[in-house]
């Protein structure tokens, strides 16, 4: 299947065109709306669009498309407001994804607009080698004052219970694997959130600022500056610094 892909940030088309080539998809990739309408490339199944284009409003690109073809469209965009979805689909989009997203949930939209395109249905082959999802260890864990159980996906702290939602129980359960140990933004967003990500990475730093106002203290990740996160307990590493000198 023969995706456009029109978008200007080469840190997510760069990636996404290579996820997607994992699942047998072919991609054409083009930076500005007017390189998108301008038909160089092969007639597309699908279009992929995304709004904050550097020459054109994707809107208008999205209308010039459908004025003239009926190929598929997937609005792809930071824009989450309301007005932007109805407008864009209320010009001839067929569908709306708000980054940041995964590969797989990209996936499943083509797959159900195609299937209401009335286009012949297509099924995505599986990466040879697709990356085995995060496997936490099981059963509860305490750290200090705080438990956290992964059975029952609980968090207690200081024996009150401390509601996360379930990405930041996730990103909490994945610190705690190896308390102390560095994880790189990489490594985090691969095994929390998805190895084929497309999305600005802000939205791990939102995470660990939620995570830390939720445990009451941002002691308890702390950031290694140019690298990633760790989880500590609080006081224990100035305790640890203080036998290592020792």
């Amino acid at each position: 299947m023969r995706l456009l892909l029109i978008e200007d940030d080469d840190r997510i088309a760069g990636p996404l065109t290579e996820g997607l080539g994992r699942y047998g998809f072919t991609v054409d990739h083009v930076r500005t709306g007017a390189a998108g309408l301008a038909g160089t490339t092969a007639a597309p199944d699908l279009v992929l669009l995304d709004l904050g284009l550097p020459d054109m409003d994707g809107l208008d690109v999205c209308r010039s498309l459908r004025a003239r073809s009926a190929v598929p469209i997937i609005m792809i965009t930071a824009r989450g407001e309301e007005a932007d979805r109805i407008v864009g689909l209320e010009l001839g989009a067929d569908d709306y994804l708000a980054k940041p997203f995964g590969v797989r949930e990209l996936i499943a939209r083509i797959r159900a607009v195609t299937r209401r395109s009335g286009a012949p249905a297509y099924t995505p082959t599986e990466p040879a080698e697709a990356p085995e999802p995060h496997q936490p260890a099981t059963g509860a864990q305490t750290l200090g004052p705080l438990t956290l159980s992964r059975r029952t996906r609980e968090v207690h702290l200081d024996g009150r219970p401390v509601a996360l939602t379930p990405r930041e129980f996730d990103l909490l359960a994945f610190l705690a694997d190896d308390p102390g140990t560095v994880y790189s933004r990489q490594q985090i967003m691969d095994s929390v959130w998805d190895p084929h990500f497309f999305g600005p990475t802000k939205t791990l730093d939102a995470h660990v600022a939620a995570l830390r106002r939720k445990l009451g203290d941002p002691g308890w990740i702390t950031t290694a500056r140019g690298v990633g996160f760790r989880l500590t307990v609080p006081g224990d590493h100035t305790a640890a610094a203080a036998e290592a000198a020792g």
